[in-house]
């Protein structure tokens, strides 16, 4: 037990020291050393071996690889300039809405399409501040969305209709939206300056390319039998990048685009991610979490964060975390309020979440630096809920 623990903990640490110089790399160290520490030596390559094969995983990284072409190209032909200068909603809505916007029509990789907005219409606001506001904005709507896959299996694990879990979740989404409105956007100075009369069709050209990804993402998904369903995202996601390609207003460079946007970095850290999170699965940690003498509400909370740090995902903690709580009795809205979020904060700051990675990435901003922003806010939120389940259960 002790091994396991000390692995899982350096793996977690060895990721954040090696993150400082290349991501991707410090996914894949992490993984095998957790690996080294908490399964057969011979099923690392296994593992590896079962990520690089699975098609559902290839087609999302490359999907993740052509998602910053596609900034890049919008960038290059002028397009992000059209959208800044057209959304009239000031520097502050900016910087939140776009993200937000994004979250609205999940995709993997959406991080990286509101990523170029931020960029341009945040023009002298800190790189780490535009990191933290992409991350917090985006999955704060994700939360509540109720068509979130994450958040439709969770209602079903519990025995709530989604609609009902929803409800329950609005007062922590409220609560965030102030947290992040006060710890971010707050900070956003100046206004943007429009040397252009308005443009309806500049506006809905560059905000067509961004939305078709996630909405072809969507539709596809629901309404096609896909033998693997990320078809329906690199469908997506070719059209936006051909689309972008089409209305630019001139000869598109493909290699100087793909040179400083670097999508082979966004590629590698999805297949790191992967394979950090199989080898977390194939380990006992999850079962050493449970055993934890605490009452199960606090446990819940306590383990729903460390899970959705350590995996990066909500889906994964959630299918873990509730059908250990449903042994000692029925999941209420309140409850499944509680856990649900401790999950869902950890998921935002994880090291291993594809946006928080692929936003450093864009921004070329540290790990470290990501955390001295995020993590008053986030802890604001987790010692409210753990606080509460200690007084209440």
């Amino acid at each position: 037990m002790i091994v396991t623990w000390f692995g899982f903990i350096i793996s977690l640490g060895l990721i954040l020291i090696i993150a400082r110089k290349n991501l991707p790399l410090a996914l894949f160290c992490g993984a095998v050393v957790l690996g080294i520490f908490t399964i057969p030596l011979v099923s690392i390559p296994y593992e590896i071996f079962n990520t690089l094969t699975d098609p559902s995983i290839v087609l999302l990284a490359l999907a993740m690889g052509i998602i910053p072409m596609i900034g890049g190209s919008m960038n290059q032909s002028g397009q992000i300039d059209d959208l800044v200068n057209n959304l009239r909603i000031g520097r502050k809505g900016l910087m939140a809405l776009s993200p937000a916007i994004m979250g609205l029509l999940p995709m993997p990789g959406g991080a990286l399409l509101s990523a170029p907005i931020l960029e341009k219409g945040g023009e002298g606001v800190p790189a780490d501040l535009k990191v933290a506001i992409n991350d917090w904005f985006r999955h704060l709507f994700v939360m509540i969305y109720p068509l979130s896959s994450a958040l439709i299996a969770s209602a079903k694990i519990s025995s709530l209709s989604v609609y009902t879990a929803l409800l329950s979740l609005l007062p922590t989404f409220a609560f965030a939206l102030v947290l992040g409105y006060f710890f971010f956007v707050r900070r956003v100075r100046g206004t943007i300056d429009y040397s252009s009369p308005f443009s309806m069709k500049k506006l809905l050209i560059p905000l067509g390319i961004i939305l078709v990804a996630p909405f072809l993402d969507f539709v596809l998904k629901k309404t096609l039998a896909l033998p693997v369903k990320e078809i329906a995202t690199v469908f997506g996601v070719c059209t936006a990048f051909a689309f972008s390609l089409f209305v630019s207003k001139s000869k598109p460079k493909l290699w100087a685009i793909a040179k400083k946007m670097k999508p082979w970095n966004f590629t590698l850290i999805i297949i790191g991610m992967f394979i950090f999170l199989h080898i977390f699965q194939a380990s006992n940690i999850a079962d050493l979490i449970a055993t934890i003498p605490l009452p199960i509400a606090t446990l819940s909370v306590i383990a729903g964060f460390i899970l959705g740090f350590a995996t990066g995902r909500v889906l994964l903690p959630a299918s873990i975390i509730y059908p250990v709580y449903l042994t000692s009795g029925a999941i209420t809205p309140f409850v499944f309020a509680l856990i649900y979020t401790s999950i869902f904060f950890g998921y935002v700051i994880s090291p291993v979440h594809p946006c928080v990675c692929v936003s450093l990435e864009y921004f070329n901003v540290s790990m470290k630096k990501f955390f001295k922003l995020m993590i008053l806010p986030t802890s604001i939120i987790i010692v409210i809920a753990l606080v509460t389940s200690i007084i209440f259960f």
